[in-house]
Protein backbone atom coordinates (compact mmCIF):
# COMPACT_ATOMS: atom_id res chain seq x y z
CA UNK A 1 0.00 0.00 0.00
CA UNK A 2 1.08 3.23 -0.93
CA UNK A 3 1.88 6.04 1.33
CA UNK A 4 -1.30 8.14 0.16
CA UNK A 5 -3.61 4.93 0.67
CA UNK A 6 -2.19 4.92 4.45
CA UNK A 7 -3.24 8.40 4.63
CA UNK A 8 -6.29 8.33 3.28
CA UNK A 9 -6.88 5.55 5.29
CA UNK A 10 -6.01 7.03 8.92
CA UNK A 11 -7.81 10.26 7.88
CA UNK A 12 -11.44 8.08 6.99
CA UNK A 13 -10.88 6.78 10.66
CA UNK A 14 -10.50 9.98 12.20
CA UNK A 15 -13.57 11.10 10.93
CA UNK A 16 -15.50 7.89 11.99
CA UNK A 17 -14.23 7.91 15.55
CA UNK A 18 -15.21 11.54 15.64
CA UNK A 19 -18.90 10.88 14.13
CA UNK A 20 -19.10 8.44 16.51
CA UNK A 21 -18.25 9.97 20.04
CA UNK A 22 -21.72 11.59 20.14
CA UNK A 23 -23.73 8.35 19.61
CA UNK A 24 -21.44 6.84 22.50
CA UNK A 25 -22.13 9.61 24.68
CA UNK A 26 -26.00 9.47 24.00
CA UNK A 27 -25.82 5.72 25.13
CA UNK A 28 -25.13 6.45 28.12
CA UNK A 29 -27.46 8.30 29.28
CA UNK A 30 -26.92 7.84 33.61
CA UNK A 31 -23.40 10.03 32.92
CA UNK A 32 -25.24 13.24 31.46
CA UNK A 33 -28.37 12.68 34.37
CA UNK A 34 -26.05 12.01 37.08
CA UNK A 35 -26.20 16.05 38.54
CA UNK A 36 -29.77 16.08 38.00
CA UNK A 37 -30.74 12.64 40.13
CA UNK A 38 -28.42 14.61 42.90
CA UNK A 39 -30.64 17.11 42.96
CA UNK A 40 -33.93 15.47 42.42
CA UNK A 41 -32.44 13.28 45.83
CA UNK A 42 -31.63 16.39 47.75
CA UNK A 43 -35.38 18.04 47.26
CA UNK A 44 -37.24 15.70 49.32
CA UNK A 45 -34.38 15.57 52.34
CA UNK A 46 -34.50 19.32 52.68
CA UNK A 47 -38.50 19.25 52.23
CA UNK A 48 -38.09 16.16 55.08
CA UNK A 49 -35.90 18.78 57.27
CA UNK A 50 -38.14 21.20 56.83
CA UNK A 51 -41.27 19.05 58.10
CA UNK A 52 -39.25 17.88 60.74
CA UNK A 53 -38.03 21.79 61.75
CA UNK A 54 -42.62 22.73 61.76
CA UNK A 55 -43.81 20.05 63.52
CA UNK A 56 -40.80 20.54 66.20
CA UNK A 57 -42.21 24.08 66.54
CA UNK A 58 -45.71 22.80 66.94
CA UNK A 59 -45.10 20.04 69.27
CA UNK A 60 -43.07 23.03 71.46
CA UNK A 61 -45.92 24.68 71.14
CA UNK A 62 -49.04 21.63 72.50
CA UNK A 63 -46.35 20.50 75.46
CA UNK A 64 -48.76 18.81 78.16
CA UNK A 65 -48.52 20.37 81.43
CA UNK A 66 -50.00 19.84 84.95
CA UNK A 67 -52.66 21.00 87.28
CA UNK A 68 -52.17 20.62 90.98
CA UNK A 69 -54.03 21.76 94.48
CA UNK A 70 -54.93 21.51 98.02
CA UNK A 71 -58.15 20.51 99.85
CA UNK A 72 -58.91 21.56 103.47
CA UNK A 73 -62.29 21.95 105.33
CA UNK A 74 -63.45 25.05 107.10
CA UNK A 75 -61.09 24.85 110.23
CA UNK A 76 -57.77 24.39 108.17
CA UNK A 77 -57.42 20.48 108.56
CA UNK A 78 -56.28 18.89 105.12
CA UNK A 79 -59.27 16.60 103.36
CA UNK A 80 -58.11 13.35 102.65
CA UNK A 81 -59.57 11.51 100.12
CA UNK A 82 -61.17 13.93 98.28
CA UNK A 83 -62.69 13.57 95.00
CA UNK A 84 -61.68 15.72 92.01
CA UNK A 85 -62.72 16.13 88.92
CA UNK A 86 -61.34 17.41 85.70
CA UNK A 87 -63.66 18.15 82.78
CA UNK A 88 -62.53 19.45 79.22
CA UNK A 89 -65.19 21.11 77.10
CA UNK A 90 -65.97 18.64 74.48
CA UNK A 91 -64.62 15.62 76.43
CA UNK A 92 -66.62 13.07 77.75
CA UNK A 93 -65.98 11.44 80.42
CA UNK A 94 -63.28 13.70 82.70
CA UNK A 95 -60.69 12.54 84.81
CA UNK A 96 -60.49 12.03 88.60
CA UNK A 97 -57.70 11.56 91.44
CA UNK A 98 -58.07 11.69 95.09
CA UNK A 99 -56.08 14.13 97.36
CA UNK A 100 -53.76 12.18 99.49
CA UNK A 101 -53.23 12.85 103.68
CA UNK A 102 -52.27 15.59 103.16
CA UNK A 103 -54.41 17.14 101.14
CA UNK A 104 -53.11 17.65 98.22
CA UNK A 105 -54.07 16.44 94.61
CA UNK A 106 -52.14 16.76 90.81
CA UNK A 107 -53.02 16.00 87.41
CA UNK A 108 -50.54 15.27 84.28
CA UNK A 109 -49.82 15.54 80.76
CA UNK A 110 -52.66 17.98 81.07
CA UNK A 111 -53.08 19.90 77.32
CA UNK A 112 -53.52 23.17 77.41
CA UNK A 113 -56.50 24.97 77.10
CA UNK A 114 -59.59 25.86 79.23
CA UNK A 115 -60.82 22.94 81.91
CA UNK A 116 -63.31 22.28 84.74
CA UNK A 117 -62.56 20.93 88.62
CA UNK A 118 -64.92 19.88 90.63
CA UNK A 119 -64.12 19.09 94.23
CA UNK A 120 -66.43 16.65 96.44
CA UNK A 121 -65.94 15.14 100.17
CA UNK A 122 -69.00 12.97 101.68
CA UNK A 123 -70.83 15.50 104.29
CA UNK A 124 -69.35 18.27 102.82
CA UNK A 125 -70.52 21.24 99.91
CA UNK A 126 -68.93 20.60 96.68
CA UNK A 127 -66.92 23.68 95.26
CA UNK A 128 -66.76 23.42 91.58
CA UNK A 129 -63.19 25.80 89.93
CA UNK A 130 -62.48 26.70 86.42
CA UNK A 131 -59.45 27.92 84.77
CA UNK A 132 -57.13 28.44 81.38
CA UNK A 133 -53.50 26.22 81.22
CA UNK A 134 -50.97 27.32 78.89
CA UNK A 135 -48.82 24.86 76.82
CA UNK A 136 -46.21 22.90 79.46
CA UNK A 137 -47.68 24.92 82.53
CA UNK A 138 -47.37 24.03 85.87
CA UNK A 139 -51.23 25.28 87.02
CA UNK A 140 -51.50 25.47 90.63
CA UNK A 141 -55.01 26.19 91.73
CA UNK A 142 -56.64 28.10 94.78
CA UNK A 143 -56.55 26.40 98.26
CA UNK A 144 -60.43 25.05 97.70
CA UNK A 145 -62.23 24.90 101.32
CA UNK A 146 -65.16 22.79 101.61
CA UNK A 147 -67.28 23.48 104.47
CA UNK A 148 -70.51 22.00 106.11
CA UNK A 149 -73.62 22.52 103.66
CA UNK A 150 -76.54 24.54 105.34
CA UNK A 151 -79.25 21.89 105.55
CA UNK A 152 -82.53 23.20 104.57
CA UNK A 153 -85.65 21.98 106.30
CA UNK A 154 -89.53 22.18 104.46
CA UNK A 155 -92.19 21.80 107.42
CA UNK A 156 -95.65 20.40 105.39
CA UNK A 157 -98.11 22.00 108.03
CA UNK A 158 -101.55 20.86 105.76
CA UNK A 159 -103.76 19.11 107.97
CA UNK A 160 -102.08 19.57 111.70
CA UNK A 161 -103.22 21.05 114.50
CA UNK A 162 -101.62 23.42 116.32
CA UNK A 163 -100.01 21.36 118.79
CA UNK A 164 -98.89 18.70 116.29
CA UNK A 165 -97.25 21.71 114.45
CA UNK A 166 -95.26 22.57 117.66
CA UNK A 167 -94.26 19.04 118.01
CA UNK A 168 -92.62 19.16 114.69
CA UNK A 169 -90.83 22.70 114.91
CA UNK A 170 -89.95 21.41 118.34
CA UNK A 171 -88.24 18.51 117.33
CA UNK A 172 -86.24 20.76 114.58
CA UNK A 173 -85.30 23.21 117.22
CA UNK A 174 -83.72 20.23 119.27
CA UNK A 175 -81.21 19.33 116.29
CA UNK A 176 -79.53 22.95 116.63
CA UNK A 177 -76.35 23.12 117.74
CA UNK A 178 -74.11 25.51 117.97
CA UNK A 179 -70.96 24.42 115.97
CA UNK A 180 -72.59 21.10 115.79
CA UNK A 181 -71.91 20.41 119.18
CA UNK A 182 -73.47 23.14 121.72
CA UNK A 183 -77.03 23.25 122.61
CA UNK A 184 -79.28 26.03 120.75
CA UNK A 185 -82.76 24.82 121.60
CA UNK A 186 -83.92 28.23 122.48
CA UNK A 187 -84.00 29.85 119.54
CA UNK A 188 -86.93 29.98 116.92
CA UNK A 189 -85.65 30.79 113.36
CA UNK A 190 -89.43 30.38 112.33
CA UNK A 191 -91.20 34.23 112.95
CA UNK A 192 -94.55 32.76 112.88
CA UNK A 193 -93.71 29.29 115.17
CA UNK A 194 -96.86 27.57 116.60
CA UNK A 195 -97.47 27.90 120.17
CA UNK A 196 -96.02 25.76 122.94
CA UNK A 197 -98.04 23.71 125.27
CA UNK A 198 -96.63 23.72 128.53
CA UNK A 199 -96.08 20.20 128.15
CA UNK A 200 -93.60 21.39 125.45
CA UNK A 201 -91.89 23.84 127.54
CA UNK A 202 -91.03 21.62 130.62
CA UNK A 203 -89.37 19.13 127.61
CA UNK A 204 -87.67 21.88 126.15
CA UNK A 205 -86.33 22.93 129.57
CA UNK A 206 -85.09 19.07 130.25
CA UNK A 207 -83.43 18.36 127.16
CA UNK A 208 -81.22 21.12 127.17
CA UNK A 209 -81.00 21.40 131.50
CA UNK A 210 -79.95 16.94 130.50
CA UNK A 211 -77.82 17.53 127.60
CA UNK A 212 -74.53 16.27 128.07
CA UNK A 213 -72.40 18.99 126.61
CA UNK A 214 -74.54 20.86 129.47
CA UNK A 215 -73.06 18.68 132.06
CA UNK A 216 -69.69 18.57 130.82
CA UNK A 217 -70.14 22.78 130.89
CA UNK A 218 -71.38 22.92 134.12
CA UNK A 219 -68.21 20.73 135.17
CA UNK A 220 -65.84 22.93 133.11
CA UNK A 221 -66.81 25.54 134.82
CA UNK A 222 -67.01 24.21 138.57
CA UNK A 223 -63.38 23.54 138.02
CA UNK A 224 -63.05 26.86 137.02
CA UNK A 225 -64.57 28.37 140.02
CA UNK A 226 -62.14 26.43 141.78
CA UNK A 227 -58.98 27.00 140.19
CA UNK A 228 -60.10 30.55 140.82
CA UNK A 229 -60.94 30.11 144.71
CA UNK A 230 -64.49 31.20 144.20
CA UNK A 231 -67.04 29.78 146.87
CA UNK A 232 -64.47 29.47 149.22
CA UNK A 233 -66.54 27.79 152.14
CA UNK A 234 -66.37 24.71 149.98
CA UNK A 235 -63.01 23.91 150.23
CA UNK A 236 -60.66 22.44 147.80
CA UNK A 237 -60.09 18.72 146.52
CA UNK A 238 -62.62 16.73 144.97
CA UNK A 239 -65.38 17.37 147.98
CA UNK A 240 -65.07 20.86 146.76
CA UNK A 241 -65.26 20.24 143.38
CA UNK A 242 -68.37 18.36 143.46
CA UNK A 243 -70.13 20.80 146.30
CA UNK A 244 -69.38 23.98 143.50
CA UNK A 245 -70.23 21.25 140.59
CA UNK A 246 -73.75 20.76 142.12
CA UNK A 247 -74.21 24.55 142.99
CA UNK A 248 -73.42 25.65 139.38
CA UNK A 249 -75.93 23.29 138.11
CA UNK A 250 -78.41 24.27 140.23
CA UNK A 251 -78.27 27.18 139.19
CA UNK A 252 -78.30 26.13 135.71
CA UNK A 253 -81.00 23.96 136.27
CA UNK A 254 -83.45 26.87 138.25
CA UNK A 255 -82.51 29.33 135.49
CA UNK A 256 -83.33 26.94 133.14
CA UNK A 257 -87.12 25.61 134.68
CA UNK A 258 -88.41 28.92 136.56
CA UNK A 259 -87.42 31.27 133.36
CA UNK A 260 -88.00 28.93 130.43
CA UNK A 261 -90.65 26.30 131.74
CA UNK A 262 -92.50 27.10 135.17
CA UNK A 263 -92.83 31.14 134.33
CA UNK A 264 -93.74 30.64 130.74
CA UNK A 265 -96.37 28.18 131.52
CA UNK A 266 -97.78 30.14 134.31
CA UNK A 267 -98.09 33.69 132.45
CA UNK A 268 -98.82 31.70 128.87
CA UNK A 269 -95.29 33.17 127.48
CA UNK A 270 -92.91 31.64 124.90
CA UNK A 271 -89.28 30.89 126.06
CA UNK A 272 -87.98 30.81 123.24
CA UNK A 273 -85.85 33.82 121.00
CA UNK A 274 -87.11 34.86 117.83
CA UNK A 275 -84.43 35.71 115.48
CA UNK A 276 -84.63 38.68 113.39
CA UNK A 277 -82.49 38.42 110.49
CA UNK A 278 -83.15 41.02 108.73
CA UNK A 279 -83.55 45.22 109.42
CA UNK A 280 -80.22 47.33 110.14
CA UNK A 281 -77.85 46.47 112.54
CA UNK A 282 -78.61 49.36 114.71
CA UNK A 283 -82.62 47.61 114.89
CA UNK A 284 -81.38 44.28 114.98
CA UNK A 285 -79.02 45.23 118.51
CA UNK A 286 -81.92 46.90 119.79
CA UNK A 287 -84.26 44.17 119.10
CA UNK A 288 -81.51 41.38 120.96
CA UNK A 289 -80.59 43.20 123.67
CA UNK A 290 -84.68 44.05 124.54
CA UNK A 291 -84.91 40.55 124.37
CA UNK A 292 -84.16 40.03 128.14
CA UNK A 293 -87.29 41.98 128.36
CA UNK A 294 -89.87 41.53 125.83
CA UNK A 295 -91.50 38.32 124.27
CA UNK A 296 -94.07 37.01 122.54
CA UNK A 297 -97.14 35.89 124.33
CA UNK A 298 -98.43 32.16 123.29
CA UNK A 299 -101.03 34.51 121.84
CA UNK A 300 -98.68 35.82 119.30
CA UNK A 301 -98.60 39.52 120.45
CA UNK A 302 -95.19 41.18 122.08
CA UNK A 303 -95.65 41.67 126.08
CA UNK A 304 -93.15 42.60 128.56
CA UNK A 305 -90.79 39.41 129.42
CA UNK A 306 -92.53 39.09 133.09
CA UNK A 307 -91.14 34.73 133.03
CA UNK A 308 -87.41 35.86 132.10
CA UNK A 309 -87.58 38.48 134.70
CA UNK A 310 -89.34 37.16 137.84
CA UNK A 311 -87.11 34.07 136.71
CA UNK A 312 -84.07 35.77 137.35
CA UNK A 313 -84.60 37.39 140.45
CA UNK A 314 -86.70 33.76 141.84
CA UNK A 315 -83.12 31.78 140.49
CA UNK A 316 -80.59 34.55 142.19
CA UNK A 317 -83.12 33.85 145.84
CA UNK A 318 -82.89 30.06 145.54
CA UNK A 319 -78.83 30.67 144.91
CA UNK A 320 -78.64 32.42 148.08
CA UNK A 321 -80.25 29.56 149.99
CA UNK A 322 -77.36 27.00 149.04
CA UNK A 323 -74.66 29.59 148.06
CA UNK A 324 -71.72 30.49 151.50
CA UNK A 325 -72.70 33.10 153.67
CA UNK A 326 -69.61 34.68 152.83
CA UNK A 327 -70.28 34.72 148.98
CA UNK A 328 -74.00 36.09 149.52
CA UNK A 329 -74.45 39.55 151.43
CA UNK A 330 -78.11 40.14 151.51
CA UNK A 331 -80.69 41.46 149.35
CA UNK A 332 -77.89 43.53 147.15
CA UNK A 333 -76.88 39.37 146.35
CA UNK A 334 -79.92 38.81 144.92
CA UNK A 335 -80.65 41.84 143.08
CA UNK A 336 -76.90 41.99 141.41
CA UNK A 337 -77.18 38.30 140.84
CA UNK A 338 -80.62 39.23 139.23
CA UNK A 339 -79.66 42.54 136.75
CA UNK A 340 -76.30 39.75 135.75
CA UNK A 341 -78.97 36.96 134.61
CA UNK A 342 -80.83 39.52 132.25
CA UNK A 343 -78.12 40.96 131.20
CA UNK A 344 -77.01 37.71 130.17
CA UNK A 345 -79.90 37.15 128.18
CA UNK A 346 -79.42 40.12 126.32
CA UNK A 347 -76.08 39.36 125.09
CA UNK A 348 -77.14 35.86 124.21
CA UNK A 349 -80.15 37.54 121.94
CA UNK A 350 -76.82 39.65 120.74
CA UNK A 351 -74.86 36.18 119.84
CA UNK A 352 -78.10 34.49 118.59
CA UNK A 353 -79.08 37.69 115.94
CA UNK A 354 -74.91 37.79 114.90
CA UNK A 355 -73.14 34.70 115.60
CA UNK A 356 -74.62 31.41 116.96
CA UNK A 357 -76.86 31.99 113.64
CA UNK A 358 -74.03 31.39 110.99
CA UNK A 359 -72.16 28.74 112.79
CA UNK A 360 -75.66 26.57 113.52
CA UNK A 361 -75.22 24.07 110.39
CA UNK A 362 -78.13 22.59 110.90
CA UNK A 363 -80.80 25.12 111.88
CA UNK A 364 -83.79 25.29 109.11
CA UNK A 365 -83.90 27.73 106.58
CA UNK A 366 -86.61 30.57 106.08
CA UNK A 367 -87.94 31.44 102.92
CA UNK A 368 -87.67 35.20 101.41
CA UNK A 369 -91.27 35.41 102.47
CA UNK A 370 -90.78 35.21 105.70
CA UNK A 371 -88.01 37.52 106.12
Amino acid sequence: MSVSAKESLILSLGKLVWLGLPVLLCGFPAWSQRPMDQTAKSAPADSQRTQASTGGQQHAEHRAGSISGKVVDQSGVDIAGAVVKLTREGQSPGLEVTSDEDGLFSFSNVAAGPFHLTISSPELASQDFSGTMESGEAYVTPVFMLVIPTQVTEVHVEGLTPEELADVQIKEQEKQRVFGVIPNFYVSYEPNAAPLTAKHKFGLAWKSASDPVTLVGVGVLAGIGQAAGRWGAYGQGAQGYAKRYGATYADVFAATFIGGAVMPSVLKQDPRYFYKGSGSKRSRILYAVASSVKCKGDNGRWQPNYSNIIGSFAGAGLGALYLPANDRRGSGFVVSSALIRLGETSLAGVLQEFVFSKVTPNRPRRSASQH
